[in-house]
């Protein structure tokens, strides 16, 4: 009897692990030019997936944008993204109008949605001139890094570093020092 026990306990939890892990997802438009941030970005992403089910997505470049207007681009960018999302995922934009967190409290949001039940935590960085509306209408929350202005290739590597932080966080890893 006993080792039915455990194997049923062990078939179970794998289910239940399987089933209700929270996937992250980071979408981004274009790849990066720079090699070093590229490097260093592969970095946190091994590390990120040490803690979770994670995928770096990156959505080709709109082509022709020296011909198109910044909403036209927007549009076009936006179609992409949301393609990308299903109805059941919540979606996060790294937005400079959203709300910012330090890495305590990041990882304090991080660990609520787990907590939900979540299947898919997406977040977004947008290209050079942002969202567009459609995109600010089916996002679920905005998450600010700064206040500062960065470049969506160096915004990468921000979250992906907070994004890994926030994660060892959680699991008591002693790579966040208070």
């Amino acid at each position: 009897y006993r080792s039915s026990y455990f194997f049923l306990t062990f078939v179970l939890l794998s289910l239940l692990k399987r089933k209700f892990i929270l996937k992250i997802k980071l979408l981004v438009i274009g790849k990066t030019d720079e090699k070093s941030l590229e490097d260093l970005i592969q970095k946190y992403l091994i590390r990120v997936k040490g803690f979770t089910a994670f995928e770096l997505k990156l959505l080709p470049d709109i082509k022709n944008t020296k011909n198109m207007s910044e909403a036209l681009q927007k549009e076009q960018e936006g179609k992409r993204l949301l393609n990308e999302i299903s109805p059941g995922d919540k979606l996060v934009l790294l937005d400079e109008k959203g709300r910012e967190f330090n890495s305590e409290k990041f990882a304090g949001f991080l660990q609520k949605q787990m907590n939900t039940g979540l299947k898919n935590l997406i977040f977004v960085i947008g290209g050079p001139y942002g969202f567009s509306e459609a995109v600010y209408k089916r996002s679920d929350f905005k998450i600010a890094l700064s206040q500062m202005t960065f470049s969506h290739q160096l915004v990468r590597l921000i979250f992906m570093e907070q994004l890994y932080r926030g994660l060892a966080i959680l699991n008591h890893h002693p790579y966040h020092h208070v």
